[in-house]
């Protein structure tokens, strides 16, 4: 079954925004998955067809059969409702969670073993996702053992799957003008299923809500077509839209909250994770799991042989939780399960194919754009130079590829037009997340016209002994529209070639632009690329290109997407896409639409709002320049917002604080212009005209989760002494051939000991040096440092002042 024809919009992408209110939703799909020859079944846009031409209002009819969401705020078991019905409206199938642990939606069979192959494949399920590791008695207020997810697969991407996905959150009630919705680079990869996609985190007002992914790899095999995948957490969600301040009071249904029906799940939970699970039984669990998948597998049994690796898994979590799961050894227990996996995967593939695919299969050509015609219109067109423009829309790209995409792009333009003899003016580059864009001053309209000298055969091969020209010379005459008695001769180093000049003629510059650009933008290169709809690789998907000369459209294709002359407003925006007229008003057009595409334009009014909100709570704020850069590229316009938290929490350590403002927040810290302490205050950047005291309140919230975390992680450790922690390093695997981390540092102790008596260090210092050698490495086993690896060293030197031990030993463990 072919997509529907405004899938094909080459600004789809961005027309589909023009319904992203909370009472939109797509109309129900009339495909139905019994058809066996179907090529895919069919995903409707976020508007309908009529809508990409320009007629929006028979789609608002069609989705208003939702009507609004109900005024009242959902309940959790509603939420879960809405998500099943509209997920279901747009063509997937509803089904149901896998009947043993899994810590999350992606290791479903529903998931892993279906986003394999050629079938088509849509799908949603509520997942309960558990964890060990997260396990926290019931008294985080957003750390669960077990939370809810709720799953949606799209095989293969639809095209639209963003819109589908904001349309979603409309759903349950989520306005996505007044909040801060935003996707944030996230390299998704699962060692235990050999399966990894790029993708995004989803943040709401600062928390993460989803996770969407395009898969590219799953039990270690390419996918081809390549799966979106969507991954919300509900918990979550809901604890926004209740505003509520922890999970226990959540309204699950009515008269009953989360809290009465889970807490007590929590705590026993917790208590068996953390505190009883009985290592050595979990261990040899792990082995029979194993042992039966090996024997399902040599059946030919993939489905209840997965089902084992699963059981393996949720085996080798509890065991992490336990705290006995070192790097090498974790290394070596994934080795084992992404082997089971990904012989699961093949069987899974090979059965599939015996069974000649009951789902059907896709064709590629059905995901590809048509092909634009590249026959230029130049009617009206004149000798003047004009302005040229290249916008490459694309889906969310992280901030470090946008400042070297942006790079990559001017270099190769002003190298092509060079090339291409193709006059020019000033050349500006602009770069924001979700577009690159080049703009040229004055390019003329047609190449300069130009003699060349072209060097042909050597004479020996150009001439025979009678002095007749060979096929050699004839063929180069040919070739380049030229006489024999035009040639002549030259010396080339010791070689003698034959020459001709040529006068190469003038094409206009819309022509040579037809056919350079799509090489210009598959010469980006990016640490990491994907595939989408088809195999054209980038950093994130590319939905849109506009491409203007003047007034006119430089035609041409590049990874299904016909250029155009339109462009994509902010996606919380009225302005859902506009049309830029020419190329000499493309500045002032995304200006008027709310875009701030140029890189230090947007850093300087961060750095301008930041230090104005900094100032009036008396303090400054602390913007390292990476994390400046970070941020500038996470929006395309940005507002700089002042959050507060509460005092209580400058209890913990300044760099803890600092820590999970910067790292996991993207967050300015404040800091008191009089002392340098820490205020209780940070600035968080939003992207667009949001509603701010609903985004405020929202990240303060997140803030506030992220320290009760680092409070529950520092209470644990100081419950013990710092010199308590050098024990359990012993459960800490260092290398299988070398021990753990306690003998590496014993080692390391005993050869500090022999070193004090070669180097003939000074006596006072040698108690100093063992003292120190005896910690070193300590705090590995700290829960704070395995939270935030970064803070290994910090947090030694902290706890070991903390339990009055000299600064001359703590300060070391800096350099440790």
């Amino acid at each position: 079954m072919a997509p529907p024809p405004s899938l094909h919009s080459p600004v789809a992408a961005c027309r589909h925004q023009a319904l992203l209110t909370p009472s939109a939703f797509p109309p129900p799909s009339p495909a139905r998955f019994s058809t066996r020859h179907r090529r895919r079944p069919r995903l409707p846009l976020s508007s309908a067809p009529a809508a990409a031409d320009g007629d929006a209002s028979s789609a608002v009819s069609a989705a208003n059969q939702w009507g609004s969401p109900t005024s009242s705020v959902l309940t959790f078991q509603q939420a879960i409702q809405r998500l099943q019905e509209y997920w279901a409206s747009v063509g997937c199938a509803v089904m149901q969670c896998s009947n043993t642990e899994v810590g999350a939606g992606t290791m479903n069979p529903l998931t892993f073993l279906r986003v394999l192959g050629p079938e088509p494949w849509n799908v949603a399920y509520v997942e309960p996702s558990i964890r060990p590791d997260d396990s926290r008695y019931g008294d985080n207020p957003n750390r669960l053992q077990r939370h809810t997810q709720f799953q949606v697969i799209l095989k293969p991407d639809p095209g639209n799957s963003q819109d589908l996905f904001l349309h979603s959150l409309s759903a349950i009630g989520i306005n996505v003008r007044e909040h801060d919705i935003r996707f944030v680079e996230d390299n998704w990869e699962s060692p235990v299923l050999g399966a990894w996609g790029l993708g995004w985190e989803v943040w709401m007002d600062g928390m993460e809500i989803t996770q969407f992914t395009y898969f590219q790899q799953s039990g270690s095999l390419p996918l081809q077509p390549v799966s979106v995948e969507i991954t919300y957490g509900l918990e979550r969600i809901l604890m926004s839209l209740q505003g509520v301040d922890h999970f226990k009071n959540i309204q699950y249904t009515e008269g009953i909250t989360y809290g009465e029906l889970f807490l007590e799940n929590e705590k026993e939970m917790s208590a068996y994770y953390l505190e009883h699970a009985d290592v050595d039984r979990i261990q040899n669990n792990f082995d029979d799991f194993e042992e039966e998948a090996r024997s399902l597998l040599s059946l030919g049994l993939p489905i209840p042989a997965y089902d084992q690796v699963l059981k393996a898994s949720h085996a080798f979590n509890i065991l992490d939780s336990r705290g006995f799961v070192g790097v090498t050894e974790r290394a070596r227990y994934f080795g084992r399960m992404r082997s089971l996996a990904r012989q699961c995967a093949q069987l899974w593939v090979e059965t599939r194919e015996n069974l000649g695919h009951p789902l059907g299969t896709y064709e590629e050509a059905n995901l590809i754009y048509p092909h634009v015609s590249e026959k230029p219109n130049r009617e009206g067109v004149t000798g003047q130079p004009r302005a040229f423009v290249l916008e490459i829309g694309t889906e969310e790209l992280p901030p470090r590829d946008v400042v070297e995409a942006t790079k990559q792009l001017e270099k190769s333009v002003v190298n092509t037009l060079e090339k291409r003899r193709l006059s020019h003016g000033e050349v500006h580059s602009y770069g924001t997340p979700r577009r690159l864009a080049i703009v040229v001053e004055n390019l003329s309209m047609k190449q300069t016209e130009v003699e060349v000298e072209l060097r042909g055969p050597p004479v020996a091969k150009a001439f025979d002994q009678d002095g007749n020209p060979t096929k050699a010379a004839e063929g180069f005459c040919r070739k380049n529209n030229v006489s024999v008695d035009c040639l002549y001769r030259r010396i080339d180093g010791k070689t003698e070639y034959i020459y001709a000049r040529v006068r190469e003629s003038a094409r206009f510059a819309d022509e040579v632009l037809t056919e350079d650009i799509p090489t210009i933008i598959s010469g980006i290169s990016f640490p990491k690329s994907m595939r989408w709809n088809s195999n054209i690789v980038f950093s994130r998907p590319i939905r849109w290109i506009l491409a203007l000369h003047g007034d006119f459209v430089v035609p041409f294709s590049f990874a299904g997407i016909s250029s155009g002359n339109s462009s994509c407003g902010l996606r919380n925006s009225s302005v859902a896409n506009f049309k830029v007229e020419t190329a000499e008003s493309y500045l002032s057009a995304v200006e008027k639409a709310g875009l701030l595409i140029d890189m230090q334009e947007r850093k300087e009014r961060v750095l301008r709002d930041s230090t104005i909100l900094a100032k009036g709570v008396g303090g400054d704020f602390i913007a390292p320049d990476s994390l400046l850069q970070e941020v500038v590229n996470l929006v395309e316009a940005p507002m700089p917002i002042l959050g507060q938290y509460d005092d209580s929490f400058l209890e913990l350590p300044k760099d803890v604080l600092i820590t999970v403002m910067q790292k996991h927040q993207k967050y300015f810290a404040v800091t008191s212009k009089s002392t340098g302490n820490l205020l209780p205050y940070f600035i968080a950047v939003a992207n667009g005209a949001i509603k701010e005291e609903v985004v405020r309140r929202g990240n303060e919230a997140v803030l506030r989760a992220r320290y009760e975390d680092a409070k529950f992680f520092y209470k644990m450790d100081t419950q013990k002494k710092f010199s308590e922690f050098r024990g359990q390093l012993n459960g800490i695997l260092f290398h299988e051939k070398l021990g753990t981390m306690l003998d590496k540092m014993t080692r390391v102790e005993n050869i500090v000991s022999e070193l004090t008596l070669i180097l003939g260090i000074n006596e006072g210092m040698i108690p100093i040096i063992k003292d120190a050698a005896a910690l070193a490495m300590s705090d590995l086993a700290t829960s704070i440092v395995t939270e935030f690896t970064s803070l290994a060293g910090v947090m030694a030197r902290h706890y070991a002042l903390r339990d009055g031990i000299p600064e001359e030993v703590a300060g070391s463990f800096l350099m440790s």
